[in-house]
């Protein structure tokens, strides 16, 4: 009979375990919404603090605002943020 009860409650904490990871990896931009201007505006941000000098930040701002956001820039792929790199 007590086995019954052990197994049960195993069931029970795996089922609400399994449940939790889902609910963990969830996306938080489909359940509170996200701005990509925002985004790419922050990561402009980020980026003029890792660069310095060599990243123009107003333009990236710019675009960003310009594009509404589409082209995100990330700081680690070259690509996307060529177009504000600077000679200096």
């Amino acid at each position: 009979m007590a086995f019954k009860y052990t197994f049960a409650l195993v069931c029970l904490v795996l089922v609400v375990f399994i449940g939790l990871q889902d609910f963990a990896s969830a996306e938080p931009a489909i359940a509170f919404g996200y701005n990509p201007v925002e985004v790419c505006l922050e990561n402009c941000a980020v980026c003029k603090k890792m660069l310095g000098a060599w990243f123009e930040g107003p333009r990236c701002a710019e675009a960003c605002i310009r594009h509404r956001g589409t082209p995100i820039p990330d700081c680690e792929d070259f690509a996307s943020i060529a177009p504000f790199l600077t000679k200096i």
